[in-house]
């Protein structure tokens, strides 16, 4: 991962860096989810991903994937549909965990970003900026954070880990590791979404919803 950082240019800190920015400070701060991304450019999609997955790990049956799953498919359809950079409505965006909550979170994580810094680099670009691969994407998570929602149980890690790939693949551009996450993602869908029911009995239920 690149740990390069200067002052009034966050898009160029590493995942680690951005993580210890976001975790200093009064840990009763609220870290608004409309500030997670601001000057982060192309990367931004990954970090309002990753903040929006981490309530899907909080160990309390039906909560977590209740408040991720929504924040997931939201950041799906925007890649899904070509936006450029993230948009949230006022009252998500003046929401957003505690510093103390993100420290805790960068703490759990650090030997999984000691081990992916070694091999994740910015390859591929096309696999993450291609509009085609853009929407790919954003239907994947479309589909993962429908699943998040849903209560099946014992898979909000599962579908929380899938989720981090795909932001640590959009913070630090390496389409190498997006790859990787979709061909995980595809096959999370079609095991405990299509094959179990669940997702095709969730998508007829918001189609009625609808209609």
């Amino acid at each position: 991962m690149t740990q390069r950082a200067s002052p009034g240019h966050p898009a160029e800190a590493g995942t680690r860096l951005l993580l210890d920015a976001f975790a200093e400070g009064d840990p009763d701060e609220v870290l608004q989810l409309g500030d997670v991304f601001t000057g982060l450019g192309r990367r931004s999609f990954g970090m309002l991903l990753f903040v929006s997955t981490l309530p899907g790990l909080i160990p309390i049956p039906g909560v977590g994937g209740a408040i991720s799953g929504p924040l997931v498919v939201l950041v799906g359809l925007q890649l899904l549909v070509g936006l450029r950079k993230p948009w949230l409505p006022g009252f998500i965006a003046r929401r957003g965990p505690h510093r103390h909550a993100m420290a805790r979170f960068r703490d759990l994580l650090a030997p999984w970003l000691t081990r992916l810094e070694r091999v994740v680099k910015p390859h591929a670009a096309a696999m993450l900026d291609h509009r085609l691969a853009s929407a790919f994407t954003g239907l994947l998570l479309v589909l993962l954070g429908v699943l998040l929602a849903l209560p099946i149980p014992f898979t909000n890690y599962l579908f929380a880990a899938l989720l981090l790939m795909f932001a640590f693949a959009l913070l630090e551009r390496d389409g190498r590791l997006m790859g990787v996450a979709w061909v995980a993602a595809v096959v999370a869908i079609a095991v405990f979404g299509v094959l179990s029911g669940s997702l095709v009995a969730a998508a007829a239920r918001w189609i009625d919803l609808l209609v």
